[in-house]
């Protein structure tokens, strides 16, 4: 009877152990400012978002040094103030990238992102779900309303001949973490009404919405936005960085609010990193 009633106080406490393990296993997420996150999943993997870890809002000017394993980079689009780190990064760590079709090869030959980390396994388009099993990660690309091109200084323009090149689509992601949340990064965009369907075939736990307004939508029209994902929480980027990208974090939850909305606004700091 000593020896079975051992055995389940062992059994009890190895229970109890695995699921404070299980409990303590969150995903992190850290916002460099700007569109720049980065996501620890709880299986250790780690993915980097649109990398402009230099951006003036990052109050870390050693992030980019600090930077030690990199899993996969996603970028949104071509626009410079989401790829700028990118290139540096993937040779850095070794990190595969993710990124619409056009723009990943555009990546390789205008940029020197190394080939070997970026091939067709994860460069696609709208619909595509990418399924990276060792991360415990599926990444599907869904639309966004918005530019994707090459400007310089990335394009060394002469007089008379064009100044962007064309970079692919413009795309946001959806990040279905295995134990986990699932993650809405908007990208750059306005609000479209197809964000209904990502509301209907994802259950959104975190939505990172660009609020910035000039070059995506603003507070309001992000509010809308929010209506149709309808996450459980709302993080709001791609604002403050420059005067230019005025709407701020105040406004979308007066707008929420308005929607009946407005308690699920989580304001990050750049710089900040969170339990989700």
């Amino acid at each position: 009877m000593q020896i079975r009633a051992s055995l389940s106080r062992a059994l009890l406490a190895l229970v109890l152990a695995c699921g404070s393990a299980a409990a303590l296993a969150q995903t992190k997420i850290h916002w460099y400012g700007h569109a720049a996150l980065s996501i620890e999943t709880p299986s250790g993997a780690v993915l980097l978002i649109d990398p402009w870890l230099s951006a003036p809002s990052n109050p870390d000017k050693e992030s980019l040094a600090k930077l030690k394993r990199v899993d996969y980079i996603l970028l949104t689009h071509g626009h410079w103030d989401h790829i700028n780190d990118a290139v540096e990064i993937g040779k850095k760590t070794g990190a595969i990238l993710i990124a619409p079709y056009g723009l990943q090869f555009n990546m390789k030959s205008y940029l020197g992102y190394p080939e070997k980390q970026a091939t067709l396994a994860t460069g696609g388009n709208v619909g595509g779900t990418y399924n990276l099993e060792k991360a415990g990660v599926k990444v599907t690309m869904v639309n966004a309303v918005h530019g994707s091109e090459f400007t310089p200084p990335m394009v060394k323009a002469e007089a008379g001949q064009p100044a962007t090149v064309s970079a692919g689509n413009p795309v946001g992601y959806v990040i279905q973490i295995n134990g986990g949340p699932t993650i809405y990064h908007t990208g750059d965009t306005d609000v479209f009404t197809d964000m209904k369907l990502i509301g209907e075939f994802f259950k959104v736990d975190v939505m990172f919405a660009a609020i910035g307004g000039h070059f995506t939508m603003d507070p309001a029209r992000a509010a809308q936005a929010v209506e149709w994902v309808n996450p459980k929480q709302v993080v709001p980027i791609h604002w403050g960085t420059y005067p230019i990208l005025a709407g701020n974090p105040a406004q979308l939850k007066a707008a929420l609010e308005k929607r009946k909305f407005g308690g699920s606004v989580v304001e990050m700091k750049p710089g900040e990193t969170r339990n989700f």
